[in-house]
């Protein structure tokens, strides 16, 4: 089931506004979160429009589990974080999602949840991609 309206069953233009669709996954897709004043930041996305994780079955949810998991190894691998955030929000998008939000000691929010958009650092098509490239060299 798609929503014409959500960007994570749309893509495209709606998604470019805030991420880049990096691969599929089993049961989800990996985002790269455009905003990276923390490096690594990702969301996974499961694939079908539901709004709460209890919408799933118990399978579906071990597999975006699983999901969340693989992302979350990439993203340690490729950029050391000191610690890994994971946030499930969704009161305004109402799509199953996952934010995969690495923390660095030492940093503003050390300590602390982490802000949707701290300090909406935005990179270079070409900074981006090799960001891409490592967390697929790592999945």
């Amino acid at each position: 089931m798609k929503d014409q309206t959500c960007a994570y069953c749309m893509g495209g233009d709606i998604l470019d506004k805030f991420g880049i669709f990096i691969c599929d996954l089993e049961v989800s897709q990996l985002i790269l979160f455009k905003e990276q004043s923390k490096p690594g930041r990702c969301i996974v996305a499961y694939n079908d429009h539901v709004s709460e994780i209890t919408d799933i079955t118990a399978a579906e949810r071990r597999a975006f589990m699983e999901d969340i998991n693989r992302a979350a190894v990439a993203i340690h691998k490729a950029f050391h974080p000191d610690k890994l955030n994971y946030g499930a929000y969704g009161d305004t998008g109402c799509h199953l999602h996952m934010h995969l939000c690495p923390k660095y000691e030492g940093q503003d929010e050390w300590g602390s949840t982490f802000a949707m958009n701290p300090q909406k650092q935005f990179l270079t098509d070409a900074e981006y991609e090799v960001m891409i490239e490592k967390i697929k060299a790592n999945l």
